[in-house]
Formats: C-alpha cells, structure tokens, sequence
C-alpha cells in the first residue's frame, strides 16, 4: 500500500516539473497532473530500461526522476496534439 502512495506523490511531483518545463497553459487538475506524471514515469522507465539494465540488486534506476520527467513531458505534448 504504501508504493502505492508513494507513488501518486512522485508522479504529482514529476506532472508538476513537466508542466512546469513545457510552456503554455494546460488546464489540467490535481489528478489530471498525478496521472500524467504517473504515466511518464512509467514510459521514462520503460524507456530508460530499454538504454540501460540497472545494476543487479539496485532499487532505483540511475536516470529514474530525469526519464519519468520526460516521459511526462512527452505524454504533455501528446495530450496538447490530441486537443
């Protein structure tokens, strides 16, 4: 239960640093930007972990927070394409 809290509030935290990396307005809420944030971190995950196995035992990724910023920042800018 408690991974799961954690990470609602890091993907809160990673949709409001791609918000605030990519200009312009975006009428998104509090869950709007938890669940993008929570989406780019799985896609910066997937993508990192297509680059580079982490290390055998390792309980984070090394480029974990930046890859989940821009997996955010990708799915920001395909939620503005589709609108």
């Amino acid at each position: 239960m408690l991974h799961v809290i954690w990470s609602i509030i890091v993907g809160f935290f990673v949709g409001l640093i791609a918000r605030a990396v990519l200009p312009g307005v975006d009428h998104l809420g509090f869950i709007m930007t938890t669940l993008v944030g929570i989406a780019g971190s799985l896609l910066g995950g997937f993508v990192g972990s297509l680059i580079k196995k982490p290390a055998e035992g390792a309980r984070f990724h090394p480029a974990g927070f930046f890859m989940s910023i821009v997996g955010a920042v990708i799915l920001l800018l395909l939620l503005r394409f589709l609108r």
